[in-house]
């Protein structure tokens, strides 16, 4: 039983009280409560994974594609992503995605056949985008463990732990080796390359695009309530929790002048 990321966040926050309550016979991380029937079973999940299992295969339009280019210690952004971009996705997973790009106002400098990379909230951030670009490209997981980084004190010295809680599998020096090396400099720079393709060019962080468009209405619409913008945008059935809003308001920004 195949299940994407959105699915299995949605069975996560609908467990009983969370992660605290689990039957003793379930040892798997959320990460595969929904990888087979046998593993929903044991951890209690079973009707949660297949409602959310029929609702993705019953979509009836395409996603809403939301993309957050941020910075990985700008505060704006940290807010955004952990106090709307991640509990508007939870809520409404069967009908939007979501691309992350931290990269925001860095600036990328050809070093030879490589590029070294300065960031506006100094090298801690280049580590930053670096760690959470590695966490993307190793595991489906990344959403939750970057919200979990995100929503800390410590955004990079709480990558262990977020890391052992969604993604036990995948190790810190894992994620440190490739930050530290040529892949991680590789994804930096396609990181750049989107950011620097951006139409119109950004002119501050967090920039949200909404099925790959910016405007000035459609930031402070995602800005003021993703939600509702999300829900709107949607041209398929609405799904029940477009029944209802969220309104939370940010107008934090890390400008690149």
């Amino acid at each position: 039983m195949k299940v994407l990321l959105p699915l299995l966040l949605a069975v996560w926050l609908s467990a009983p009280s969370g992660c605290t309550s689990l039957p003793p016979s379930c040892s798997e991380p959320p990460a595969k409560w929904c990888s087979s029937l046998e593993s929903a079973a044991r951890c209690g999940v079973l009707k949660q994974c297949l409602e959310a299992d029929f609702r993705k295969t019953h979509q009836t339009a395409d996603p809403v594609q939301v993309a957050l280019y941020y910075e990985s210690l700008c505060p704006g952004c940290r807010n955004f992503l952990a106090g709307m971009l991640f509990p508007t996705f939870v809520m409404l997973s069967d009908i939007m995605s979501v691309t992350l790009v931290p990269y925001g106002n860095a600036q990328e400098k050809p070093d030879g056949d490589k590029y070294t990379y300065v960031c506006q909230h100094g090298p801690p951030e280049c580590l930053g985008n670096m760690i959470e670009s590695c966490i993307m490209n190793m595991t489906q997981m990344a959403f939750p463990i970057i919200f979990c980084m995100e929503s800390s004190a410590d955004v990079i010295g709480s990558a262990e732990s977020c890391l052992k809680v969604y993604a036990p599998d995948l190790s810190i020096d894992k994620v440190m080796s490739c930050a530290k090396g040529d892949l991680g400099m590789q994804l930096m720079h396609q990181n750049a390359m989107m950011t620097k393709a951006l139409k119109p060019p950004h002119e501050y962080v967090p920039w949200v695009t909404i099925n790959g468009e910016h405007t000035d209405d459609l930031q402070d619409k995602a800005m003021s309530s993703l939600f509702t913008l999300v829900c709107s945008m949607y041209k398929g059935t609405k799904p029940p929790a477009c029944g209802g809003t969220q309104k939370i308001h940010y107008k934090s920004y890390c400008s690149n002048e």
